[in-house]
């Protein structure tokens, strides 16, 4: 295979590799888990058909053919980074502020956040709240946001096809019930019973069905209806003053915002977990992002973050996703 249809991504896993001759170095060094920088070395080789590493529990050696590869590959990302300078996306031109969309105010996105302005001072990062990632993804097609997060299964393959994601987080997910609700009393709210209950998941809203699609997939064969669609709410203030008029039980996480008259609940038997993402147009190239990919790997492995108890329910896709880049 040519070298002009390999994913340059390929090649910068592949540069790291060759320089630092150690897997674990080479994936701290681009953010990325262990396993993945070899699935990609791996998917490298195949490729080009050719072995390019020597791996032993010693040490990792260039084969002849690796050896061959390295100037080619320097050259390819010497050159790409020549054009996003041209364009002004490198070398000494000022760095344009990255819109980063946090979905809502409070969050764990804005922990993510804020860590990465740590991380890159000189670089402006900009919060959005676009809150639902198939909003934000056609945003990140369009050139008009940057970097989002949420649940990366649940958005069309095509669209799938034109962006990265490196997996955060597997957030709980909690039920919000009106103060009076039959299943206030309880500290945690087993899904069987939630049956016969119509439950608020974002139906009809355009942003989010994602989440809608995850509410039917936790919702199958359990005997619990999905709302249906309630006028587009723009804010907090008119989301809950919706609510509160359609009195719904509304499919939430467990740090869901605080609602006035309402209690949260945990979900259990099983535990459902909501996958999430962080989720850039694929090729983008930007120090911010960079910063927040290092961000939330930090944050996530001090947190636990992709720790699955063994009780939990995540769909086969989203298990999928998730590995693919864990």
């Amino acid at each position: 295979m040519s070298t002009a249809t390999v994913d340059p991504r390929l090649l910068r896993a592949f540069l790291a590799v060759a320089e630092e001759l150690h897997f674990t170095r080479a994936a701290a060094r681009l953010y990325m888990a262990q396993q993945a920088l070899s699935r990609d070395i791996r998917r490298l080789e195949r490729e080009l058909g050719a072995e390019l590493f020597v791996r032993t529990t010693r040490q990792v050696a260039l084969t002849p053919d690796g050896a061959r590869l390295l100037p080619y590959a320097r050259q390819i990302l010497e050159a790409q980074s020549a054009l996003l300078a041209a364009f002004g996306r490198g070398g000494d031109a000022p760095e344009r502020p990255l819109l980063v969309d946090v979905n809502s105010p409070g969050l764990f996105g804005t922990r993510i956040l804020d860590r990465a302005r740590a991380l890159v001072s000189a670089v402006e990062l900009m919060a959005r709240y676009e809150s639902g990632l198939t909003g934000a993804a056609t945003e990140i097609l369009a050139g008009r946001l940057d970097v989002s997060f949420g649940r990366f299964a649940g958005l069309d393959p095509a669209v799938r096809a034109r962006l990265d994601q490196q997996p955060v987080r597997y957030e709980r997910m909690a039920i919000v019930l009106p103060e009076d609700h039959r299943l206030a009393p309880l500290a945690e709210v087993p899904l069987s019973e939630l049956a016969g209950e119509t439950v608020y998941a974002g139906a009809g809203n355009p942003r989010t069905p994602e989440w809608t699609d995850l509410a039917r997939r936790l919702f199958e064969g359990r005997g619990i209806g999905i709302a249906s669609p309630a006028p587009l709410a723009v804010g907090a203030e008119e989301f809950q003053r919706i609510m509160a008029k359609t009195g719904n039980p509304i499919l939430a996480v467990v740090d869901f915002p605080a609602m006035p008259r309402t209690v949260l609940r945990p979900l259990v038997d099983p535990v459902p977990l909501s996958p999430v993402s962080l989720v850039w147009r694929k090729g983008a190239v930007h120090p911010g992002i960079d910063a927040l990919r290092r961000a939330a790997s930090e944050i996530a492995a001090a947190g636990g973050w992709l720790r699955r108890p063994v009780e939990a329910w995540v769909p086969a896709i989203d298990a999928e996703v998730m590995r693919a880049r864990d």
